[in-house]
């Protein structure tokens, strides 16, 4: 009897060591989940990116990039982790980025004004098509053996990036789009697609998540309350001016006259400069191809014309008409209302995509020039003859 209460016992002990190793167990594992992936994040609060989406954690930032081709998609998931501290053991899926970058591979001159602007020029490590980036600092570090030049951002050499070692690789996506051997070095894409915003401050406001990249998160959140202040305000001194001129913008190239969508973000800058653009009811937030006809049937009676070039000198209304006769028969060419932006000599695509404030003010004074009579343009200014 007694060796029978003592089996009995003993049974009952064992499960409840069993219970409790399970419960223990359990426990154990929910902790593991409320330190990464259950834990409730800190959703930062982005006012015009349509297609970032920025949740902070305490071991790791997520940031979610949006296909702009297919918004039900996501393009990429980025796990942003500070290198001097352990990779947590739980993450949920992504690409894990060690923060801050300091060997970056930059495809676009952009993106490298920006890093300068931010005061870490020195995490740029290594570029492509350097003879497109206008950038002293660049240009002499490449000169110093510094950056690496890896050629064609179309066709980099996968040897002199191997060399490189980057640690992230900044390029910028498009439709259907693959990187071939690039994607398979195991180095982080950090995919830009900044570019597909459909507004200025869109576009803009990612500074945010380039500043993170490279532990300058204060000083790019800094940076775009400025930028945003200036751009709000302006914007503010268009809107209260009665006549909204029309404007055309661009020139034909080859058979097709490609103009900016309405929901592009030239398109929708023009709105905010105090202008009618002549396609703004075209629903495309990139260029749309045209025939001249069409262009000339719908915008010969604009009231301003601005184009965009690159070359040695600067274009005038004789060479315009040279290059195509028809131009003469738009009003603006007949009224000598023609602003042109040489790309060759001013830094227009390295600084309007995160100062847009700047361009909308030259815009302004282009279309409203009683609003600022002695603005000095920093990109346009009036074609000679």
């Amino acid at each position: 009897m007694g060796k029978t209460i003592k089996i009995r016992w003993l049974v009952i002990l064992f499960w409840e060591i069993v219970t409790c190793a399970f419960l223990l167990s359990a426990c154990s594992g929910k902790q593991k989940m409320q330190t990464g992936i259950a834990e409730k994040g800190d959703t930062l609060r982005l006012a015009y990116a349509q297609y970032l989406t920025i949740v902070k954690y305490k071991a790791f930032t997520q940031v979610t990039v949006r296909n702009p081709w297919d918004l039900t998609r996501v393009l990429h998931t980025y796990l942003l982790v500070d290198k001097r501290k352990p990779l947590p053991r739980v993450l949920p899926q992504g690409t894990v980025v060690r923060i801050p970058l300091e060997r970056m591979l930059v495809y676009s001159a952009v993106h490298c004004g920006l890093f300068d602007e931010l005061g870490m020029v020195e995490a740029v490590r290594g570029v492509c098509d350097l003879p497109y980036i206008r950038l002293e600092k660049i240009h002499r570090r490449v000169a110093e053996g510094k950056v690496t030049d890896v050629g064609s951002s179309m066709s980099p050499n996968i040897e002199r990036v191997i060399a490189l070692r980057p640690d992230g690789i900044l390029l910028s996506p498009f439709e259907n789009g693959s990187y071939g051997r690039i994607e398979k070095l195991g180095v982080p894409l950090i995919e830009c697609a900044d570019y597909m915003e459909t507004s200025a401050l869109g576009r803009a406001e990612w500074m945010r998540f380039y500043g993170m990249l490279i532990g300058k998160e204060y000083e790019s959140d800094s940076l775009f309350t400025k930028v945003e202040y200036a751009y709000q305000a302006l914007r503010h001194v268009a809107d209260e001016t009665e006549e909204k001129p029309v404007v055309l913008a661009e020139l034909k190239q080859g058979s097709a006259w490609y103009v900016p969508g309405g929901k592009s973000v030239t398109g929708q800058m023009y709105a905010d400069a105090g202008a009618c653009y002549a396609f703004g009811t075209i629903a495309e937030n990139g260029s749309v191809p045209l025939s001249f006809e069409t262009v000339f049937d719908r915008a010969r009676h604009a009231d301003y014309w601005l184009i965009k070039y690159n070359q040695m000198h600067d274009k005038t209304y004789a060479e315009l008409e040279r290059d195509y006769r028809p131009y003469a028969g738009f009003d603006a060419f007949r009224k000598r209302r023609i602003y042109g932006c040489n790309t060759a000599k001013v830094l227009y695509y390295e600084e309007t995509p995160f100062h847009p404030e700047r361009l909308l003010k030259d815009l302004i004074a282009v279309f409203h020039p009683n609003l600022f009579p002695n603005y000095e343009m920093r990109y346009f200014t009036p074609l000679s003859e």
